[in-house]
């Protein structure tokens, strides 16, 4: 299973990975990361937070832009080189989120793509923005 080539890619081109986050995703993360910030795992803790109950990691939800990469655009054999990103709202438990990459910017004399990458909730707000750098496979 191979991805696709810079040769095989072109601007506009987008592909996305949706999810529902699970309360057993999130304990799952805190445990592999080592972050057990309360406004993720402890909801007494979290109703007197900004947000009044827990949200998601915010990588977790990046982790979703990885997937998009790494299994459908550019795909299996892509090297994630870089990302910039902006949490821009919650992700709570419950929250089905689509990742989207859409390709802006091919550079084929250095085998190098920018990508814009977004999260949205099932109500369609942003939750996630940002900007990836990869090396798409040979």
């Amino acid at each position: 299973m191979k991805g696709k080539t810079i040769q095989e890619l072109k601007l506009g081109e987008k592909a996305f990975f949706q999810k529902t986050i699970t309360e057993t995703d999130v304990y799952l993360y805190a445990g592999i990361t080592g972050d057990l910030n309360p406004a993720h795992i402890n909801e007494e803790y979290a109703k007197d937070t900004f947000f009044k109950s827990r949200i998601a990691h915010g990588m977790l939800t990046a982790g979703l832009i990885s997937a998009v990469l790494g299994m459908k655009l550019p795909g299996p054999g892509t090297i994630y080189m870089g990302q910039e990103l902006k949490f821009t709202a919650p992700v709570r438990i419950g929250d089905t989120i689509k990742a989207e990459v859409e390709v802006t910017e091919i550079v084929t004399e250095k085998n190098r793509l920018k990508l814009r990458t977004t999260c949205i909730n099932q109500n369609g707000d942003i939750v996630l923005d940002g900007v990836a750098t990869v090396m798409p496979p040979k």
